[in-house]
């Protein structure tokens, strides 16, 4: 349990001024986060028991479909980067001097770092049969303009996984089992229902990539939905005044203003190439290798999930989210009581916060409301005649009371 008046961080009494989303002004508001520069967010106790249970979600996911976690460098080596030519092409990439005039790269993203390592311990056929690492790390883009707080940012945190396989089939085979654990990850958030998979443009890598966009009324990005097959399009890849379906070929779709939160890629072997990256198969021959990569903004999920679920009074947490499963207003002289019911909660599974501040009962309910807690108790005088406390739920407006056992 987490007693809130043990906590420095407070919270504030309307949106601070400045917030060009309610989804960022919310956690402000909160106190979840507050901004060191534009496009980088400190993260307080609550924040981040939010980041670490969608982080924790996504590994999960990643773990069950057997890859395994590492944790790389956030520093990439100039070297690297202008073998695979991106040194000069990535015009989000930070470049940093360093001594003897030498300059490395803060990592967007991963391939000239894991590609290399990987390919130390890859000799035979046999090493390629469960080949999978991802990684959850604080990534690094220099964004003309970041915007939007969390949505856009210079620094944020990412779950970046890559893999290696003996042929193209392989890989389609294992990208399809990513996509369901991907899938997986949008239930558990909440987010399933209104989260499209969607072909856009493979650029240099392959005919498409494949994004997770996310229906949200302030997104930044629009998708074509087929009004036959439900396959989502990027607007880049299509003809807006004559859409045609690439799954289906049907010419009617409806128009979805999204925002991307994750995407897979089929690499080939564009790095395995540059890296030197081969195997020996089953006949002795020295063979390529062709890669996937699949990310995922978890800080960026952050506050797509405050931004899409908020309402008048606050935040809103799915139970998986939420920085606790019960928040418990102490009125009165009952924090010993609050210690063994938050004890009796938490044996079951679930997180408790104590509100056991100086405050007023006002602000210590609105500010339930503006956590976004999904379960609230008050244990008072009045629930403790009535020989229990009270229970409401976030998106109820009134209370049950339990006895107390």
């Amino acid at each position: 349990m987490l007693r809130l008046s043990t906590l420095p961080f407070k919270t504030q009494k309307s949106i601070p001024s400045g917030s060009d989303n309610r989804g960022t002004g919310l956690l402000l508001q909160a106190g979840f986060i507050r901004m060191t520069l534009a496009g980088a967010y400190n993260y307080t106790t609550l924040g981040l028991r939010v980041l670490r249970n969608i982080e924790e979600i996504v590994r999960e996911e990643m773990n069950a479909i057997g890859s395994s976690e590492v944790l790389l460098t956030a520093l990439g080596s100039k070297d690297a980067w202008e073998k695979t030519d991106r040194w000069n092409s990535v015009d989000i990439l930070f470049k940093l001097p360093v001594a003897e005039w030498k300059e490395y790269a803060l990592n967007p993203t991963h391939e000239e770092v894991v590609t290399p390592l990987i390919g130390e311990w890859i000799q035979s056929y046999k090493d390629l049969e469960n080949c999978s690492v991802y990684q959850i790390q604080t990534k690094f883009r220099n964004e003309k303009r970041a915007k939007s707080g969390l949505m856009r940012g210079r620094e944020f945190l990412m779950k970046d996984m890559y893999s290696f396989h003996r042929t193209q089939e392989e890989l389609d085979t294992y990208f399809e089992v990513v996509h369901g654990a991907y899938d997986r990850v949008f239930e558990r958030l909440g987010l399933a229902d209104s989260t499209h998979y969607t072909f856009a443009s493979g650029g240099d890598f392959s005919k498409y990539s494949y994004e997770f966009q996310t229906e949200i009324a302030i997104g930044e990005d629009e998708i074509f939905v087929c009004s036959a097959c439900g396959q989502a399009h990027n607007k880049e890849i299509i003809d807006e005044n004559n859409f045609v379906c690439v799954e289906c070929a049907h010419t009617i779709c409806d128009r979805r203003i999204v925002s991307e939160s994750a995407n897979i890629f089929k690499l080939g072997s564009r790095f395995s190439d540059v890296f030197g990256l081969k195997y020996q198969d089953t006949d002795g021959q020295t063979r390529n290798i062709v890669m996937g990569c699949y990310g995922i903004g978890v800080s960026r999920l952050m506050w797509l999930i405050a931004e899409k679920f908020a309402d008048d009074k606050g935040l809103v947490w799915p139970v998986e989210v939420s920085p606790a499963t019960h928040i418990i207003i102490v009125i009165g002289d009952h924090l010993a009581g609050a210690r063994k019911l938050a004890e009796q909660i938490e044996s079951t599974g679930a997180t408790v916060l104590i509100d056991d501040r100086n405050t007023g009962f006002g602000q210590k309910a609105s500010d339930a409301d503006l956590f976004g807690i999904p379960n609230r108790i008050i244990l008072s005088d009045k629930t403790i005649e009535k020989w229990g406390y009270e229970l409401k739920k976030r998106r109820e407006n009134e209370g049950v009371i339990i006895s107390i056992k």
